[in-house]
């Protein structure tokens, strides 16, 4: 049965009327969700640690700013926006102690609640709104007067209001402009996971390199091979986001469309879809959330490493040298305009 979706009309923003909202941390999610909830009309004030890099911006776009503790103790509902692996510094050192009965905990990603990084009390409301597009779109599209589709989820209902927090905080963000569909934190987080894995970073980014790997094996120029498996991706991708599959499939040859679903089933095959399998397991026991965990706390040497390999790949060679002849791309430093998440 298909989900219900929640448009402006099931959300009443009366329901955080005379709250306050506190966001801590100033990155992604964090200043587009401040932003739009100011300019819905609720009252917002940022949670940031001492020294933060983020509070002189916070302060520029009229937040008023609060050390983490000092926010939670003055907010009703406290939009943890910090990463997944930060979450229980923060909440151990500057949320539990100063939670209230009645309060409500908010996550964009179900991570820290489902496999239990955290374990909040009983006597407060835990829900979830996250759109499903990154902050700076979150952002654009509320203020060209659209919206992101979010998911809301609710964990706990100690107020018996929970999911009308949430639908209001949907709504305050753009969500329910865009439509908001009600999913658990359990399927979000192992969905999410899965398809990160596996199909839209892990999966594609995989598939592209041996593409272009076997290409530039056989002795084809590396620069047909970079065109070839990266660079038109985002034309077919395109197609697929606006028409979806079948929608793309119209829109090329039909030699294209012969070798799209005669080979394609034979190199994403059975196989393919038993690690899939494999690693939608790993996800549900619990086991890469460990791996993650334990991957951090020991200095993230693994991580840096395959990061680093990755980077020194010779396809990421032959495209900065192809996208600089390409003057409609626009030239960004990646790095250096990284969201800071604090």
């Amino acid at each position: 049965m298909a989900a219900k979706i929640y448009r402006e009309k099931d959300a009443d923003l009366k329901v955080l009327k005379g709250k306050t909202c506190a966001v801590i941390g100033f990155g992604s999610q964090g200043h587009a969700h401040a932003l739009n909830m100011k300019e819905s009309g609720l009252t917002v004030i940022i949670g940031l640690y001492k020294g933060s890099k983020s509070i002189a911006v916070a302060k520029a776009k009229g937040f008023p700013v609060f050390e983490t503790a000092e926010a939670v103790r003055k907010a009703d509902v406290i939009f943890v926006a910090v990463p997944d692996l930060s979450i229980p510094d923060v909440y151990n050192k500057d949320i539990e102690p100063n939670l209230a009965p009645g309060k409500a905990l908010l996550f964009s990603h179900g991570f820290a609640i489902h496999f239990k990084t955290i374990v909040p009390p009983k006597n407060v409301d835990v829900i979830m709104v996250a759109p499903k597009g990154p902050g700076h779109l979150v952002r654009r599209q509320f203020r060209e007067g659209k919206g992101v589709p979010a998911l809301i989820a609710v964990y706990q209902n100690h107020t018996k209001k929970a999911k009308q927090i949430a639908l209001a905080w949907a709504k305050a963000v753009g969500g329910t402009r865009g439509g908001v569909i009600e999913t658990t934190f359990k399927e979000e987080t192992e969905t999410d996971l899965f398809g990160e894995q596996t199909v839209l970073c892990g999966g594609t980014a995989a598939l592209i390199q041996a593409g272009y790997e076997t290409l530039v094996e056989a002795g084809y120029q590396p620069e047909m091979a970079y065109f070839e498996c990266l660079h038109e991706l985002k034309l077919i991708v395109d197609l697929i986001f606006e028409a979806g599959i079948s929608g793309m499939r119209f829109s090329i040859s039909d030699t294209a469309k012969w070798g799209d679903v005669y080979v394609g089933p034979r190199i994403v095959d059975a196989r393919v879809k038993a690690n899939m399998k494999k690693a939608l397991k790993e996800i549900q026991n619990g086991t890469f959330a460990k791996r993650w965990i334990a991957e951090a706390k020991g200095g993230k040497k693994t991580y840096k490493a395959l990061m680093a390999k990755g980077e020194k790949h010779p396809i990421e060679v032959t495209g900065k040298r192809l996208r600089g002849l390409m003057s409609w791309i626009e030239k960004r430093d990646i790095k250096g305009a990284q969201a800071s998440y604090e």
